[in-house]
């Protein structure tokens, strides 16, 4: 009896040995919930993201470019004056962490000295960049300029001409910055050389580039790594989940942990990125703002989550970009650029952009973010989304696990798939006949189809095939042996190959070309989906910002590039008051009559350094364009933020904690201005208190020194011998400030309020006592304070000297009980000297 057996598309066997699976196995059924779980995978997938940059110095000027590898896309900074201390460069280096920095082996005294110090920080985390050293000659004019001509861009359609090419990249690159063309080129050839990302692939296979960017450090807020730690403004903690051991930190209690209620993922690095580069660009300030104020409207909060909504469906456009650069392209990476046809409700990245589209053109244009989204977002995406939607057979896809293309598409291919699915029957048929033809010891037959291998006779085997010989049938080619089943090629089934020949793979070849030509027209768009995700992000952090704002009553700061200093009605603290069950507001103002330096005193646990904090969060979060925890709020030119706050200890470091405090307030004395923000906390604690009191009154002096050159400076201390032996200047430079408190008896009452004034006592018992210390160490600790505050000597205490004088009486019988007078070899004279008589003086 023949029987039906269903060839099955896809699957190619392994080699013929026996307990190999057979084709004509049916597949597996689908496990519930399985494909989702994937599709969540490859959504989040996101490959380690390495910054590679390359940077020259000639003449005082800069020339810096850096390749990402999460977007495959190049950066560069057009030529930028540095003095020799190179501090651009190194805020360069601060913000991009690059992984390797590349530049010429022909370098002057300058910059090879600023790369000697940077290689032997052994204790920089993270680790310290690879420094990659390129013969001059890579770094030429000319032969950059040719590299960046010839170069293979994906962003680039394939129609354009050579010359339209060279116009089309004259107006990305800027060729009149030699530096940066020069470091464009060395770039190009580092990234050719090591194959940054194509390591495994054919060399003829290009490291893929799918754009160039500009970016700039104008108007940029110095804020080094210090205050972002102490300030909380960013805080990483281990993962509590075993699952994510691997995967590194997440984020803890921080301004940035707060705030970031991003949907996206581009967002949330757009977010970080604007954290990193606090500003004094007031355009690019207060056109964040605009929208932060747009969406805070009543009216305006269905827009707000609508639009928040289609913004968590934009997935990881430039890893599916580069993917089909280097044709690795996923099925699941054409449902994110499409929506699927079996998910109707789940809008992905073309639709919710299209989306975002038409939302925006109902808003204000008024407000360029939303002229930006109406009009960049073209039909291009439009284009795009109907390309996929007519090609791509998403079920089948998902199915096979691989790119299927919809019927009607091509012929070719819906005739050899037509074919393929009628298999079954014709096979049957064959079989028939075949038997017919075979050994009537032979009970059945079948007619199978395995792709690559081709149409094969199966047989069952029968008891007397025992050995090899036994296989032997006349008229057929024995083939191999599968589970109990032996194949053979027949005539019929040698006319089956030359007639329908090899349908699968024919099938597979034809639609890989409809998918490279597919792939082709996408990345003729890859700047328009670029753009996308750059508009997208940005809405993104400002929707972020805006439902912040909502929930924890933040108000819109003003910025006054005429005010030298800060301005803060009832400030409050972001993150202590989601943490206290009240808060109590603060204002403070610094600049112009109001005097520079704010020297604060109170008792301990009054609310000094939250007061320090909340200032500096609140400059900060006005820096980056947010709304802030105030009534009101006036914004200076602040040019940088410097922290003397808390001590960050390690011991790879080497230094003590004294000497991590000096250093932190050397880079506040060598680098702040006029407009800097300096807040420190308790200097000069970590040694000899007159050493201590010294170096403070030093330090301020220096500043108000200065005059109106002084930085704007708040200064927290319990060193009341500041104020009380005058150690700084009188003069409307210096204002005195304290911490509101009332004793009540013996109890000492907080009111965490600022007002202007000088601390009368630091209040350190009463801490004391709140901390547990015993009664009798907080009576004696008094004591021995007014002592010393009124020039008194210090007595011991009468019942301590008793019982010690005790304890020396016994010690000194003791010895004398021990003593055997009947040893020769005893000395009274040595044994007087050495052990009585400093006992007795102890005693006297």
């Amino acid at each position: 009896m023949a029987s039906i057996v269903r060839a099955i598309p896809g699957r190619t066997p392994q080699c013929p040995v026996p307990g190999a699976a057979s084709a004509s196995f049916p597949s597996p059924a689908p496990v519930p919930g399985h494909r989702e779980a994937e599709e969540e995978e490859e959504d989040n997938e996101q490959e380690p993201a390495e910054i590679h940059l390359c940077v020259l110095w000639t003449s005082g000027f800069l020339g810096i470019a850096y390749y990402d590898t999460s977007d495959s896309t190049i950066h560069f900074m057009p030529d930028a004056p540095d003095h020799e201390s190179l501090k651009l460069l190194q805020r360069v280096l601060d913000e991009i962490n690059p992984r390797s920095i590349v530049t010429s082996a022909k370098q002057d005294e300058n910059m090879a000295r600023f790369l000697g110090k940077l290689a032997s920080q052994e204790h920089k985390e993270p680790k310290r960049p690879e420094i990659i050293f390129l013969p001059s000659v890579d770094f030429g004019l000319e032969i950059s300029k040719q590299r960046l001509l010839s170069g293979n861009y994906a962003f680039i359609p394939d129609s354009m001409t050579t010359t339209e090419k060279i116009l089309f990249l004259s107006s990305v690159i800027p060729f009149d910055c030699l530096l940066t063309v020069r470091a464009l080129g060395g770039l190009l050839k580092f990234l050719g050389r090591r194959r940054i990302g194509v390591e495994l692939e054919d060399y003829n296979v290009s490291v893929p580039i799918l754009g160039f960017k500009k970016f700039v450090l104008t108007h940029l807020v110095s804020i080094d790594q210090d205050t972002y730690s102490v300030l909380q403004i960013f805080k990483s903690e281990s993962h509590p989940s075993v699952y994510k051991v691997a995967s590194g930190l997440k984020e803890g209690l921080s301004l940035f942990g707060i705030l970031n209620r991003c949907r996206c993922k581009w967002g949330e690095k757009l977010l970080r990125l604007w954290f990193t580069r606090p500003t004094l660009d007031l355009g690019e300030l207060n056109s964040r703002l605009d929208v932060i104020q747009f969406f805070l409207l009543p009216q305006n909060l269905d827009m707000a989550q609508m639009l928040h909504r289609l913004l968590g469906h934009i997935k990881n456009v430039p890893l599916i970009l580069k993917r089909m650069k280097l044709s690795h392209t996923k099925a699941s990476d054409w449902q994110v650029l499409y929506k699927p046809t079996f998910c109707p409700f789940l809008l992905q990245t073309v639709y919710s952009a299209l989306g975002l589209r038409d939302a925006c053109r109902s808003l204000p244009q008024a407000i360029q973010l939303f002229q930006d989204i109406a009009q960049e977002f073209s039909d291009d995406l439009h284009h795009i989304a109907s390309l996929i939607g007519k090609v791509v057979d998403f079920e089948g896809s998902l199915a096979e696990n691989r790119f299927t293309v919809l019927p009607n598409i091509d012929p070719d291919i819906d005739e050899k798939k037509r074919r393929l699915m009628g298999l079954p029957s014709f096979l049957t048929e064959v079989a028939r006949k075949e038997l017919e033809n075979l050994d009537s010891r032979i009970p059945s037959c079948s007619v199978i189809y395995i792709p690559l291998i081709g149409f094969l006779l199966s047989i069952p085997r029968l008891p007397s095939m025992v050995e090899a010989s036994d296989f032997e049938i006349e008229g057929l080619d024995f083939m191999f042996l599968s589970e109990e089943k032996l194949h053979y090629r027949s005539a019929r089934t040698k006319e089956l190959d030359a007639l329908l020949g090899d349908l699968h793979c024919d099938i597979r070849d034809q639609e890989t070309l409809w998918m490279y030509q597919l792939q082709c027209q996408v990345l003729a768009r890859a700047a328009v989906l670029s753009r996308v995700l750059d508009l997208a992000s940005r809405l993104d952090v400002l929707l972020a910002l805006a439902s912040a704002a909502r929930d924890y009553g933040y108000s819109r700061p003003r910025y006054s590039p005429q005010l030298l200093g800060v301005r803060i009605q009832n400030g409050r603290h972001p993150l202590m008051e989601l943490c206290a069950r009240t808060f109590v507001p603060n204002s403070a103002e610094c600049g112009g009559d109001r005097g520079r330096v704010k020297v604060i005193t109170g008792p301990n646990s009054s609310g000094k350094s939250i007061y320090l904090k909340q200032v500096g969060l609140i400059t900060f979060m006005a820096l980056v364009g947010s709304f802030v925890p105030a009534e009101e709020a006036e914004i200076g030119a602040v040019d940088a933020i410097f922290t003397r706050i808390h001590s960050c200890e390690s011991i790879s470091l080497g230094l003590s904690t004294f000497m991590l405090d000096l250093n932190q307030v050397a880079k506040a004395v060598n680098n702040a201005t006029k407009q800097s923000l300096v807040l420190i906390d308790e200097f000069g604690k970590g040694t000899n208190t007159v050493d201590g009191l010294a170096l403070l009154a030093a330090v301020l002096r220096h500043w108000l020194a200065l005059g109106p050159m002084c930085p704007h400076i708040f200064v927290a201390t319990n060193f009341l011998s500041l104020v009380q032996l005058q150690l700084l200047p009188q003069g409307p430079l210096v204002q005195y400030l304290t911490m509101e408190t009332c004793e009540d008896g013996d109890d000492l009452v907080f009111f965490y309020q600022v007002c202007e004034g000088i601390a009368k006592a630091s209040h350190a018992s009463h801490t004391a006592a709140q901390a547990g210390l015993p009664d009798q160490l907080l009576t004696r600790g008094k004591e021995v304070s007014d002592l010393i505050r009124n020039g008194k000597p210090i007595k011991p205490v009468k019942e301590l000297l008793k019982e010690k004088q005790m304890e020396n009486y016994q010690t000194l019988v003791d010895k004398f009980l021990k003593l055997d007078l009947e040893d020769p070899n005893l000395d009274l004279d040595l044994f007087m000297s050495q052990e009585v008589l400093p006992a007795a003086t102890a005693i006297l």
